[in-house]
């Protein structure tokens, strides 16, 4: 099996993830699959008896569809979790249209940590989606002021008095 000319075991890149590679048992339907849910084309290559299709890549992190011996989809083993580009919504509309499940919908983790969801593609594997949280939107024109700041008195309850400190 050969890998695209963008994978390089020995890069300096700190992620953590270097490659990798969903099985799948028929190279075509997984290939049509990933192309409909993502909007892409998939480089096919054989070699022998196992036969490949590449992910594009960005300069990050590739991987591959891989069909051959030893190679078994899975719902129930590791988790790859495949960047959205903010396109979470089309891509969750396209699974079931394409052959695939989704098994739990688009899911806030958190303000700062974005959103995720996760699907069964056509070949059985479980498999999630990551979208970025939005940036926030720059303000346009001169600098707007702060907003003043809202009161923290509970409801109900009278306001504090501020009282001076004693400093020794």
């Amino acid at each position: 099996m050969g890998a695209p000319a963008s994978f390089n075991p020995h890069s300096k890149n700190k992620d953590h993830i270097g490659w990798f590679e969903i099985p799948v048992y028929d190279l075509g339907r997984a290939v049509q699959f990933y192309g409909t849910i993502r909007n892409m084309r998939m480089e096919i290559v054989e070699n022998g008896d196992f036969a490949m299709a590449y992910f594009p890549t960005r300069g990050g992190v590739g991987g591959a569809l891989v069909q051959g011996p030893g190679c078994h989809p899975s719902a129930t083993g590791v988790l790859i979790y495949l960047n959205a580009d903010n396109e979470m919504d089309d891509i969750l509309a396209r699974v079931e249209m394409a052959g695939g499940r989704v098994i739990m919908p688009k899911t806030l983790i958190g303000e700062e940590a974005g959103s995720f969801a996760l699907f069964i593609d056509s070949e059985g594997n479980r498999l999630a989606l990551h979208e970025a949280p939005p940036t926030p939107a720059q303000p346009s024109g001169p600098a707007r002021k702060a907003a003043p700041k809202k009161s923290t008195v509970r409801k109900g309850s009278a306001p504090r008095k501020k009282t001076a400190r004693r400093t020794r």
